[in-house]
């Protein structure tokens, strides 16, 4: 697959792993998430990967109406493609995770490709039982190795053929190689159609481990899969964030960073904001040799519906 001429950013803004307590830049309010979301475009991502927060206590939530006040706020001050979540609870159903989805008709939403074990349990040893600012976040984080994270083929079934009336991308979200497999399976079946859009997923605990020997295993299995059928990026989670941005950068590939998949802009220091860590991959980026692709661009390059086809 040739490599292509732009490089798509994607900024993952606040997710459902990390808890307020962990760090003071995690936005939950709406205000926050819509601030955040548009410095990060701002900064140069084009793509905006956005999960609701309870704006009281900062719990995942996957209630439209926690992202119906900071949609429209971001729409009108950023021509940024958003990319809702489908896969922003461990435990709930999914029909309550495409909810929003369906709701609002983004361009683009993640698939989760495979049920697994997703568990980040251990980052509760790094707090004493006084140091969570609010009540639900350290049994959230301590139980999380209990989770089995469902996607089985009847749920990808389902959110597929629900959301297929909204002509909406999919971010198709691979923590091993065997989700390579079952989705080209669903492409055989005609679930969806070419070209996907991958996104390589490394250093989750359940998923394959944060190496860039597995990045070109994963990347060469999905070479021989998909052909030219397919459009890539990398989420390196943790401290994996940056040194993996960049290498999928300089094989062709897209990145995706933001306080969803880490909270850190350099070891041992938190990030100040989803756009401080946008604004440093951006530079070494370009600083590389590669050119950032706009919001247009990246639409092109993914063949979106367009932004005036949203609900919000």
């Amino acid at each position: 697959m040739a490599a292509q001429k732009k490089t798509i950013i994607t900024c993952a803004v606040t997710g459902a792993i990390h808890t307020p307590t962990m760090s003071d830049a995690l936005p939950y309010t709406y205000d926050d998430i819509a601030k955040q979301a548009i410095e990060a475009a701002e900064a140069g991502a084009s793509i905006l990967h956005l999960h609701a927060r309870n704006p009281e206590n900062g719990a995942p939530s996957v209630d439209p109406k926690d992202f119906a006040p900071f949609l429209p706020r971001i729409k009108q001050a950023t021509d940024a493609v958003v990319n809702l979540s489908t896969g922003g609870s461990l435990t709930l159903s999914i029909q309550d995770r495409i909810n929003p989805a369906k709701t609002f008709s983004p361009e683009m939403c993640s698939m989760n490709m495979g049920s697994m074990n997703f568990s980040f349990h251990a980052l509760a040893n790094r707090y004493g039982d006084d140091d969570w600012k609010f009540d639900w976040e350290k049994d959230y984080v301590a139980n999380s190795d209990q989770n089995i994270f469902r996607n089985t083929f009847r749920d990808i079934r389902e959110a597929a053929e629900t959301l297929a009336p909204h002509d909406i991308k999919f971010e198709h979200e691979c923590y091993d190689v065997g989700h390579l497999y079952n989705l080209k399976f669903c492409m055989e079946i005609g679930l969806f159609n070419a070209p996907i859009f991958i996104q390589f997923i490394f250093g989750i605990l359940g998923g394959i481990g944060p190496e860039v020997d597995n990045l070109i295993f994963m990347k060469r299995t999905a070479d021989r899969l998909f052909g030219d059928d397919y459009r890539w990026s990398v989420l390196g989670a943790g401290g994996a964030q940056m040194a993996l941005a960049t290498t999928a950068s300089q094989m062709g590939g897209n990145l995706r960073v933001g306080l969803e998949d880490s909270l850190f802009i350099s070891r041992g220091k938190l990030a100040e904001s989803n756009a401080q860590q946008v604004a440093k991959i951006r530079r070494i980026v370009e600083d590389l040799g590669n050119q950032v692709a706009t919001p247009e661009e990246a639409r092109e390059i993914l063949d979106l519906k367009g932004g005036d086809r949203v609900a919000f």
